[in-house]
């Protein structure tokens, strides 16, 4: 088992659902996350594809109608979806739809939005 695997396994292994009377939630592990914040994507919006070299990223997603890329798959996701990106893959949010489309980040490990490499951006940022 590689690293990013144990890593992968161990962060979803601390991921906690819960059911209630009303329905049921699921808690996230924070306790190394450096940052935790819901991506919205206006219609024809796309993100840079990049990746980044301290940090992992789990999204969930929150609206259906994204196009999501992470390394070499190209999909679209479901909403409540969750996506496990390991550090130094690149990946990128696409919203081909008409409707805001939304996703959950939560940054695996300690890094701020410097730790961003664009390999390809539609909007001419570095």
């Amino acid at each position: 088992m590689t690293k990013k695997q144990r890593t992968e396994d161990a962060f979803r292994a601390g991921i906690v659902e819960d059911r209630r009377p009303w329905g049921m939630f699921r808690r996230y592990p924070h306790e190394e996350a450096g940052s935790i914040k819901i991506i919205t994507v206006d219609p024809g919006g796309v993100l840079s594809l990049q990746y980044h070299d301290r940090r992992d990223e789990y999204w969930v997603v929150l609206d259906q109608g994204l196009e999501v890329t992470v390394g070499d798959r190209i999909f679209s996701p479901a909403a409540n979806e969750e996506i496990y990106i390991p550090r130094g893959t690149p990946h990128r949010l696409r919203n081909p739809g008409p409707a805001l489309a939304r996703v959950m980040e939560i940054w695996i490990g300690r890094s701020g939005e410097s730790d961003i490499v664009r390999l390809k951006d539609d909007y001419g940022r570095n």
